[in-house]
Parts: C-alpha cells; sequence; structure tokens
C-alpha cells in the first residue's frame, strides 16, 4: 500500500506545477498536504435545547438550537454556514510550515470553530406605544418568480416582526438594505419549502453576526418541529432560534366543525398577534391530514391610544397641576383639589385613537375556505357587526393564490370586511415581468448585450392569462378596496394621521433599453466589443489564432487585453490547443451548461449561491448542487413555465456536501416537482448526495412528501459502479477510496466509510440510476472524494459516444464539477481528459492561507489542476461574496479558462470560443474595485446588509 500511495503522489504531482509555497514544504511532510482526511463530526454534532417554556395560552414545544459556531477568518458573517470558521494550522495537516496544504481539522469536521458558544438570550427592546412609527410592507420575494411566498414585513421603531421567509429573503434584504439583525421573530402561515424556504441560510447568517451570534424567535403551528428536526441534520450547531410552535400536536386533532378561538402568541405594550389555524377539508376516503397543510391567519391588533390631555378641562373641574395630571394621562382616576369628586381620564382626555388592526391571511386551496368560512372567531371584526366601534380591521393582507382569491366562497368571505382596504399579495400576473433583484437584473441586461450567446436574455413570461375585471385587476370583485401588492408597497398603521396605502418606497420598473443606454454612456467602447464578440460566434470554424489576429485589427488597443505581450502569448497558447474530438458535428440540442449560482456562502446582490445546471434538452436535465433560490434562478433564466418544465424533466440532482449553501434549495425543487407531476405516472427523482443529506432528507418528508429516492455518493464511486457492473449484487459501500484517503492514518472516518448498507436496495437504487442515465444520454455518473469537509464530493459526468452521418464514432463529452475543495489528487484523476472542469475559486491568489483554512481554492490553483488534468475548457465559479462583481485574477493564465457569472449559458458548441470572450467581460468591469459589498456593516454584520432601520 505504502508503494501504491507514493506511485499515486509522483503521478500527481509530475503533473501539477508546483507553487513555491509547496517546494518549501519538507520532503518527508509533502504527501500529507494533499491528502484529503475526512471525518464524522457526529461527536460535535450534539444539540442542547432551551428548557423554557412561555406561560401562553397553547404555545408549547419550545426548543432551541444552541450555537457554537464562530465567523473567523475569510467570508465575514458566515457563522456556521460552513460548520464554523478558519482553524488553527498548527497540526491541521500543514506539517506546522508556513504552506499551502488543507486543513485538517475542518476536513474531519473538528474545527476549532466548534467550541461551545454561550447561551443566547432572547432580545429585549424598551417600547414605546405611544410615540411609535408602525406600517405593515409587502417584501417581494418570489413575485417575479413565483417560485415562493412573498414575506410581509410588520415594522416598529423597537421590533420587526416578518411573516413567510421563503427562498431568497436574504437575498431580498441585501438588495433593499433591510436589516436582519433586527428582525425579533419569524411567524410562518404554512410549514413548507414555499414560505420557509429561507430559514435555514437566514439562521446560519444571524449566527455570524457578532461575536456570539443573534437570536430570534420562529413561530409556526405545530407542525414547525418537523422542519426543526429536519435542519438539525445539516445544522448542528446551527444559529440561535427558539421555536415556538402552537395548537394541536397534529393537524387531525383539529375538528373543522368547531371553531376555535385565536392563539394569543405575543403581546406587549406595541402589539398583540393572534393566530388562527385552518385546515383543508379532506377528500373523500382521505381521513388525514398531512402536516404541511396546516395554515395560518395572523391577527395583528395595536392597542389604542389615549387622546390628548385637555389643561384647561382640568383646571375647571379643580385640579391643580402636578402628578394628578400624568395619572390621568395614563388612565387613572383622581380625586379633585377643590371639590369633593372623582375625576376620571375621560373628563379631561380627548377621544381616544383606536388600535388599527391587520389580519394575514393564507388559504393555500379551496379546501382551506371551507374552514375559513366556517369559523365564528372573526365574526367580532366583521364590517358592521361589532359592537364594539373601533374594533375595525384596517388591512388585510392576502397571502392566498389568485385562483382561490377569485372564488365566490372566498369572495364572499372578502366581502364581511368591506371597510377593510384588501392587498392581494399571492402570485399574479402583473408581476413577472418587474425584476425584484434589481442590481442582478442590471448586470445581467449588460451581459447579454456585450455576449448574447453566453448570457441569453430571461425566459419569455408565458403564464397563461388570469380573469380581470373592468378594472384590469387580477382580483374579479372588491375592485373598489382591493389592490395589488407591488414590491416594498406599505400601509401605514402610526401614526394615525397617516392611516393607509404609502407607495412611495415601490421601485421604479427600469427597462432593458434605459440599462444599456446607460452602459453605452459610461463605457463607449463596449458597443465595438460587442460586435467583436459577436464575430466569434458568427465565424465558429476560425483558430483560436485568427480570431486574436481580428482583435489587433480592433480600435480597442488601449484595452489591457490587447496589450502586444499578452498577444503574443495567448497565441503561443492557441497554437498549441487542439479541439477535442467530442466537439466533431456537435449539436446545438446536445448539452448546456447553465450557471445558476456562481457565489459562495451566503446569496449576494449580484451572485446566487451554488448551483449548475446541465441541460441535456430533449434526453432530460441534471443538477449539481442545488443552493437556496435555485429555483427562482431557474425561473429567471427560462420563464416561468419554461422552468416547471425544466423541473419536470429533472433525471437526476446530484449534492456535492452538507454545507446550506449547496443543497438548502432541494426540497422546494422536489416539492414542485411532486406537484407539477401529480396524477402522471413517473419515478421519484433519484438525489446522490453526502449521507448527512438523507437524514434531512427524511426528516423533511414528514412535513411534506419530496417523492424522490436517495442514493450515497459514496455508491457511485468507480470502485462501487465496478463492483456493481461485475458482480451484478450489492455488497458493501465501497471501501477502495479508503487506500488512497486513509493510507497511514489511523483515523475515525475509516469505520464511518465501511458502514455496510442494505444489499437489495442498493442494487436497485443502482440500477435505477443507470436506466436514467442511459435514458439521458449518459455513459457514468462517478463521484470523487475531495478535500473540504466531512464526505465532500466531487463528480464526472460522461456522456455516451455517437457515431456520425458516416459511421465514425465520436466520443461523448465529459464534465467534472470540482464541488467545494483544495487541490488534491483524486480531482485531479477525474478531470483527466475533461472536456470541461467547473472548479471552484473562492479565493484569490494573495489569500492562500484563507484558502487553506477554510478547504478552498485560489483561482491560481483551481487553473493549475486544470492544466495539470489537461481539461480542454475551465469554468471558475464559487467566488467569495468579498467580490461583488467580478473575482480578481491574473490575465497570464487564463488562456482556456472563464470566469462564471449568473445565469450564465455555455452551449457545447460554444467551448471553442468560450475564453475569448473573457477580457471583453472583464472590460464591463473595469472600473469595479474588489471589495466587500457589505463592509459598511462591520467586520461581523457583512453576511446580513438586511431589516428597515
Amino acid at each position: 500500500m505504502p508503494q501504491c500511495l507514493a506511485n499515486l503522489r509522483l503521478l500527481f504531482f509530475s503533473r501539477l506545477k508546483p507553487s513555491p509555497l509547496f517546494l518549501s514544504i519538507p520532503s518527508n511532510l509533502r504527501h500529507r498536504s494533499f491528502l484529503p482526511i475526512l471525518s464524522s463530526s457526529s461527536s460535535h454534532s450534539r444539540r442542547q435545547r432551551s428548557s423554557s417554556t412561555p406561560p401562553n395560552r397553547r404555545q408549547q414545544q419550545p426548543s432551541s438550537f444552541r450555537s457554537r459556531g464562530k465567523s473567523t477568518l475569510g467570508d465575514k458573517g458566515r457563522g456556521n454556514r460552513e460548520e464554523g470558521g478558519g482553524a488553527s494550522m498548527g497540526d491541521n495537516g500543514r506539517g506546522g510550515g508556513n504552506f499551502a496544504g488543507f486543513n485538517k481539522k475542518r476536513a474531519e469536521g473538528r474545527d476549532e470553530s466548534d467550541r461551545a458558544r454561550k447561551n443566547l438570550h432572547l432580545k429585549v427592546r424598551r417600547l414605546n406605544p405611544t410615540n411609535t412609527i408602525s406600517y405593515v410592507q409587502i417584501l417581494g420575494t418570489g413575485m417575479d418568480t413565483q417560485d415562493t411566498s412573498p414575506s410581509v414585513l410588520l415594522f416598529f421603531d423597537k421590533q420587526r416582526f416578518i411573516f413567510n421567509a421563503g427562498e431568497g429573503l436574504q437575498r431580498f434584504c441585501t438588495e433593499h438594505k433591510i436589516k436582519l439583525s433586527k428582525i425579533d421573530h419569524i411567524f410562518l402561515s404554512r410549514v413548507c419549502s414555499e414560505t420557509a424556504g429561507g430559514i435555514p441560510g437566514l439562521l446560519l447568517t444571524l449566527a455570524g453576526i457578532g461575536d456570539e451570534g443573534m437570536s430570534v424567535n420562529v413561530w409556526g403551528p405545530s407542525n414547525l418541529k418537523y422542519l426543526v428536526d429536519a435542519m438539525k441534520s445539516f445544522i448542528p450547531h446551527a444559529a440561535m432560534v427558539h421555536t415556538r410552535s402552537f395548537g394541536p400536536d397534529a393537524p387531525s386533532h383539529l375538528d373543522a366543525s368547531k371553531s376555535m378561538d385565536p392563539i394569543v402568541l405575543v403581546d406587549d405594550e406595541v402589539v398583540k398577534i393572534s393566530a388562527l389555524l385552518l385546515r383543508p377539508r379532506c377528500s373523500p376516503g382521505v381521513s388525514e391530514v398531512k402536516p404541511g397543510d396546516m395554515s395560518v391567519i395572523y391577527l395583528c391588533e395595536l392597542p389604542e391610544i389615549m387622546g390628548k390631555f385637555d389643561p384647561g378641562k382640568a383646571k375647571a373641574l379643580g385640579l391643580r397641576p402636578g402628578p394628578k395630571y400624568s395619572e390621568l394621562q395614563s388612565g387613572k382616576s383622581v380625586m379633585s383639589d377643590r371639590d369633593n369628586v372623582m375625576v376620571h381620564p375621560s373628563d379631561v382626555m380627548g377621544p381616544r385613537v383606536p388600535g388599527p388592526i391587520v389580519f394575514l391571511v393564507d388559504c393555500p386551496t379551496e379546501g382551506h375556505v371551507y374552514d375559513l368560512l366556517s369559523t365564528s372567531s372573526l365574526d367580532s371584526y366583521c364590517s358592521g357587526n361589532s359592537p364594539e366601534e373601533d374594533k375595525t380591521v384596517n388591512c388585510i393582507v392576502h397571502l392566498s393564490p389568485s385562483s382561490v382569491i377569485g372564488s365566490p366562497s372566498y369572495q364572499k368571505w372578502m366581502e364581511k370586511f368591506s371597510t377593510a382596504q384588501h392587498i392581494i399579495a399571492g402570485h399574479q400576473t402583473r408581476n413577472v415581468e418587474i425584476p425584484i433583484l434589481k442590481s442582478s437584473a442590471r448586470i445581467a441586461a449588460r451581459l447579454n448585450y456585450l455576449c448574447p450567446q453566453f448570457f441569453p436574455a430571461p425566459g419569455f413570461w408565458s403564464l397563461h392569462p388570469l380573469t380581470l375585471d373592468s378594472s384590469g385587476k387580477d382580483v374579479p370583485s372588491m375592485a373598489d378596496k382591493s389592490i395589488s401588492a407591488e414590491n416594498l408597497l406599505k400601509f401605514t398603521l402610526r401614526p394615525h394621521v397617516q392611516l393607509g396605502l404609502d407607495k412611495a418606497n415601490i421601485p421604479t420598473h427600469r427597462t432593458s433599453s434605459e440599462t444599456i443606454s446607460e452602459l453605452i454612456t459610461e463605457i463607449p467602447e463596449i458597443v465595438d466589443a460587442a460586435k467583436h464578440v459577436s464575430e466569434f460566434f458568427d465565424k465558429p470554424q476560425r483558430t483560436g489564432s485568427d480570431m486574436l489576429q481580428d482583435n489587433n485589427s480592433s480600435n480597442l488597443t488601449e484595452e489591457p487585453w490587447l496589450e502586444e505581450e499578452e498577444e503574443e502569448e495567448e497565441e503561443e497558447e492557441e497554437e498549441k490547443r487542439t479541439t477535442p474530438s467530442c466537439l466533431d458535428n456537435v449539436r446545438r440540442d446536445d448539452m448546456e451548461i447553465v450557471l445558476l449560482g456562481t457565489g459562495s456562502s451566503q446569496p449576494s446582490k449580484y451572485r446566487n449561491v451554488s448551483s449548475v445546471y446541465i441541460n441535456l434538452y430533449s434526453k432530460g436535465s441534471l443538477l449539481l448542487d442545488c443552493g437556496e433560490g435555485t429555483l427562482g434562478q431557474l425561473k429567471r433564466r427560462y420563464g416561468v413555465e419554461g422552468a416547471d418544465d425544466a423541473v419536470r424533466k429533472l433525471s437526476c440532482v446530484w449534492i456535492s456536501h452538507i454545507h446550506a449553501d449547496h443543497h438548502t434549495g432541494l426540497a422546494r425543487i422536489l416539492a414542485l416537482r411532486r406537484e407539477l407531476l401529480k396524477g402522471t405516472a413517473h419515478e421519484p427523482l433519484i438525489v446522490v448526495g453526502p449521507s448527512q443529506l438523507k437524514r434531512f432528507l427524511d426528516a423533511y418528508q414528514k412535513l411534506e412528501d419530496l417523492d424522490m429516492e436517495f442514493l450515497d455518493c459514496r455508491s457511485t464511486t468507480t470502485g462501487s459502479w465496478d463492483d456493481f457492473v461485475s458482480n451484478g449484487e450489492s455488497k458493501e459501500i465501497d471501501d477502495s477510496t479508503e487506500s488512497t484517503l486513509f493510507a497511514n492514518f489511523n483515523n475515525r472516518m475509516q469505520s464511518v466509510w465501511k458502514r455496510p448498507v442494505d444489499k437489495a436496495t442498493y442494487y436497485s437504487l443502482l440500477k435505477k440510476l443507470q436506466t436514467v442515465l442511459n435514458e439521458a444520454g449518459l455513459e457514468s455518473l462517478i463521484s470523487f472524494p475531495v478535500v473540504h469537509c466531512p464526505q465532500a464530493f466531487g463528480v464526472a459526468l460522461k456522456a455516451a459516444d455517437r457515431f456520425n452521418s458516416v459511421d465514425k464514432r465520436i466520443p461523448g463529452w465529459k464534465i467534472v464539477y470540482s464541488g467545494d475543495t483544495r487541490p488534491c489528487p483524486e480531482l485531479v484523476e477525474a478531470s483527466r481528459g475533461a472536456t470541461v472542469l467547473i472548479h471552484e475559486a473562492t479565493f484569490e491568489d494573495g489569500l492562500m492561507e484563507e484558502a487553506v483554512a477554510r478547504n478552498h481554492s485560489t483561482t491560481k490553483e483551481a487553473i493549475e489542476v486544470g492544466d495539470s488534468a489537461g481539461a480542454y475548457r475551465l469554468i471558475l465559479t464559487h467566488f467569495s461574496q468579498r467580490y461583488p462583481k467580478i473575482p480578481v485574477f491574473d490575465d497570464a493564465h487564463m488562456h482556456k479558462t472563464c470566469i462564471a457569472f449568473d445565469l450564465m449559458s455555455v452551449n457545447l458548441a460554444d467551448l471553442p470560443v468560450l475564453p475569448n470572450v473573457l477580457p471583453y467581460l472583464k472590460s464591463l468591469f473595469k472600473d469595479e474595485m474588489a471589495v466587500d459589498e457589505l463592509d459598511e456593516e462591520g467586520p461581523d454584520q457583512a453576511a446580513v446588509t438586511s431589516v428597515v432601520a
């Protein structure tokens, strides 16, 4: 075994150009620097629960994660999004020297940031009910993509409440400078991927704020416990979150024939928030309601404000100025100083100002409407029926879909509140053409102008139109008191004189043509640049040298990419380069790589988190990683209906590792696919991932059916496939990996990797996966271990060979995706002869120490891996959010490389020209500085530029 390991090291280092830093490693220690040491972190994954239970009626089962991670080096505000920050390097696989290697403790899951932290106490804020500013505001997450439920902000001077936290909430708040650090409570109207998909990422962000993180209350019906249990499987040290479930222990206990009183959740000086549970009417033959089917109506009641004190009236009643004036203003009666009579507050105070009341109604199906109509708990709030004149509902925010709101039964219920302002916040056709994330839409429009081949315009928004009333709104009646929600629309609650709608903050819609006009004014030479880029695609048969010669004749000689020395270097490299045979006679409907998310750690204004969509057109598609917001990105790329088609035809989803920025969008994708394929014959979707992901998915499926089957990445290694093919039956998970990963190391991961699985299940799933791959035109999907965290993997996809018109065999293309990793021999070996290597490049070359501490790669290291493996094209992705628009890189080494941007679409037929576009892309951002876009928030709050201050 030692001799085999030595041969492997020799093979790796003979092809990988070592950096000067690596050459400084003592020879007897060099082999340890690149060995991926993976380990189980089960001993660090125990959670502690808070034992405190608030004495509130039917608000039971409070639980809390204990936050034990701490943000340190590198990307600010990460919290435990990657299970801890940088670690001390003393014995972490670096041999004790100051050189490039990897963080062994982090790879084993025992980073020093796993130390226990103090229990966080909930924030206590000083409240003032009289002099407060308050409003309800629509946070338009999902309005344009219709992939998630909009959120609603209830704002007070000293408190913030958010209702629903679907995917994209963090990114939305970053865009609109809404500070998540100010949030006290999150309320879920339903517990499902549509309303709660953003919770995991949000909690991890809050965990990274300050030295000890931030705490938050999360409220939801009793099925909230299923979400909490699921998150524990991948957030072992999670953010400080206090979960407060309410209502019966199970939805089946709800009796629609019996009215339930609203459940009081929060009752303080500024607001009383209550919840009323709704359950759908069961279909014939169905006796149980699934946990995710429950929904909630939230009632928000502000207290009344005493009228203005009249000193003249007090004096006339015999009172002298003094303490008694204050007592009267606080609602107490006092004795007159002149007469033997009691003076009551009503004698000296003006009329009371009634407290505004807001409802938030989520009625997801017409089955829920039956329960809504049958409840009598809201009768006292109905217009004209209230015995108290001041108990009037001022505003109702409808989170229900338009199809439900437009139904006659729902309209009948709305008419009970004829004096209230109705805000229709469900998904509506009118919002789909108005981008919610304006910064990324602006960048996308500029990239599309420069190179529409790699950056196509957003998909055609082609929804089936709803039936509109005479006013042109999506709601067929109540038109005089209804308004369609718009992003950042407000309804002011306090001060009372401003009670009503406020449209001042609604962003103006900016067209693509306006963005391009601005671009041309800012960079006039971009017009010629766009023409030259288009020439690359007009003449695809030209060589790289020909294209460089054309560049020489352009009038962009002032740009740095056309300097004479660089031209000579590029021409020399281009002459050495040959087009791989897999691209012979390639069709444009063969394969397309769509980079849905190209940022690391957490979503930002310009880059979403990791996801790669492999479009195989009529043969299907695959997702490689699925970070939060992946569905929204699909809808921005292909349109609302086009994205639905993309989800329907998914053949497989592959997840690299358990860090939240790589998989928290998966549940939403799976839930949507289940809905889209309901009633049609289909197979469950195969999800390939690390074993920790299965624990999450199994726990989450108690909440809502995901219609999937799970296969461990270790079952798809080369050894496992060889064993499956040669023996025709399953044995145990591939142990051959141990020979390369754990030779000479006596560590605890060996027992984990030898854990057996059920033979019949293993055989059946591999057979299904092989069938799925063959139907998609793929020969193989092979996972391989990489150096990042316990059970981190990369993947290699190989297309089946094909024949041209004269029956000549043409080899299939090969795509390799690194996942998150340090450079390692397994990745180099898997990338041999790759047509495209998609490699993470989290840090610039000058941040080698941080790259080692976090087990990521620098730009130069990624390029060296591609060169060593002989990959034809290299796409760099997973950039630190400290590079908001374009990362820092050295032009001298980019001859076959391109930088990825969100929604970048690379067709297999366009690979020959891919590197030539990079200099022009760089010119688009020539004045940009590589600074963290969130620096103004301070070093520990950079992750949370997000609640209205």
